[in-house]
């Protein structure tokens, strides 16, 4: 089968073509059992992009992010991060060479303090001075974490989880931020301030690779995108050409 063409007509250029590749995915296929989740699914990440991943119900966006920080493995096809081959690393292996993940749902642990539930992003450190000083970082960063830094995580609300979870994970000091549906479950005035969080993480020098269904958020911020439809990808380009593309604007952004 032939390569996916962009959303302006041209082929995506060949990942080994470029230097500022951070994460790329080359012919991965994922099978759970027999059924296929991925099927031949190539893209890559380049150094201070935000790209973002879209496609409706069971597209296979989930497994990709998966497939991303290692808790699922390839059948087929390689995952490569700064030029390493990391297909076979386990998911603790990658934290430590900086990538992070916000999960879908959040995942903040319920009976934790915030504070607590802080300190475990940074269980993989070891440089107290520098986790006290990223820690008072993302309290800055997110003031509401500071005020209930004792309250349980389970006892806030959805918007304040959220925070939670992206704080946490910038505790690891990540280089590359996946965000498995940042704006899942919460009302649109927090979703617009998920996404302007998201911008101010990526200015800061962080390369972000964010899975989300709301496909009109996402272009809105990142530099590029990839569609998957039944666990292939059908479309690839930059925001703006994505946008303007017709089968995107009839099947995923209600025009």
């Amino acid at each position: 089968m032939s390569k996916p063409t962009s959303a302006d007509g041209q082929r995506p250029p060949s990942p080994a073509a470029r230097a500022d590749v951070v994460l790329r995915l080359q012919d991965v296929e994922v099978r759970y059992g027999p059924v296929p989740a991925l099927r031949d699914v190539s893209m890559e990440i380049r150094r201070g992009e935000i790209v973002c991943l879209l496609g409706g119900n069971a597209s296979g966006k989930s497994t990709t992010m998966k497939t991303v920080i290692g808790s699922v493995r390839p059948a087929k096809g390689s995952v490569w991060y700064d030029g390493q081959d990391i297909t076979n690393w386990n998911t603790s292996r990658r934290v430590a060479h900086g990538i992070a993940i916000v999960p879908e749902a959040r995942r903040i642990f319920p009976r934790l303090t915030v504070l607590e539930n802080l300190m475990m992003g940074a269980f993989i450190r070891h440089d107290r001075a520098e986790i006290d000083r990223d820690l008072e970082g993302v309290l800055e960063m997110f003031p509401r974490l500071r005020e209930r830094r004792s309250q349980r995580g389970g006892t806030m609300s959805g918007g304040e989880q959220q925070m939670l979870a992206m704080a946490r994970a910038l505790m690891s000091r990540p280089r590359f931020l996946c965000m498995d549906e940042p704006s899942m479950g919460l009302a649109p005035v927090l979703v617009e301030q998920q996404f302007e969080t998201i911008q101010r993480l990526n200015a800061t020098g962080i390369t972000i690779f964010v899975v989300e269904q709301n496909a009109t958020m996402a272009l809105g911020i990142a530099n590029r995108g990839y569609v998957l439809q039944s666990g292939r990808v059908v479309l690839a380009g930059t925001a703006a050409s994505l946008l303007q593309n017709p089968q995107m604007q009839r099947a995923y952004l209600g025009m």
